[in-house]
């Protein structure tokens, strides 16, 4: 009888030990995206035709000037977003590159046909559908921008 109970208890070690070792110790994301980290940044794919990325964008300026306005800071025309991550947290945080002109050289370039005045700025928006809020946390020239 002995034999037998030592057996599944062996067994059971060897299922617990190889369950403990598949795991890592990091949780990875399901469904398409394996290797991926939760809590990771990832790359937004098409930045130029995610409304939802160009509409932070849009927010961002928008909420920088707004809290600019009692400064009487220049203000800044939303131009697009060129380049943007995204990272799960307590709901989604983007990192956006924002191309934005100081309000008045935006009509000028129209009419000039580029971006010439438009600058780079750094900003950082969390997102929290369920609550239908969003927050700008940081906004700010990009370190390597001109």
């Amino acid at each position: 009888m002995a034999a037998p109970r030592a057996t599944v208890l062996l067994l059971l070690l060897v299922m617990v030990a190889v369950a403990s070792a598949s795991g890592g110790g990091t949780r990875e994301l399901r469904g398409g995206a394996a290797g991926r980290k939760v809590g990771g940044r990832t790359e937004v794919m098409d930045v130029e035709g995610d409304r939802e990325v160009q509409e932070l964008g849009r927010f961002s300026v928008e909420e920088h000037n707004r809290r600019r306005d009692c400064c009487g800071d220049v203000r800044l025309e939303f131009s697009r977003v060129v380049a943007a991550q995204r990272q799960v947290v307590s709901g989604l945080m983007y990192y956006l590159r924002v191309a934005a002109a100081e309000e008045g050289a935006a009509a000028a370039d129209q009419n000039g046909g580029g971006d010439h005045h438009a600058r780079v700025y750094d900003a950082v928006v969390v997102v929290k559908p369920w609550l239908e809020s969003r927050t700008l946390l940081t906004f700010a020239p990009a370190a390597d921008s001109s």
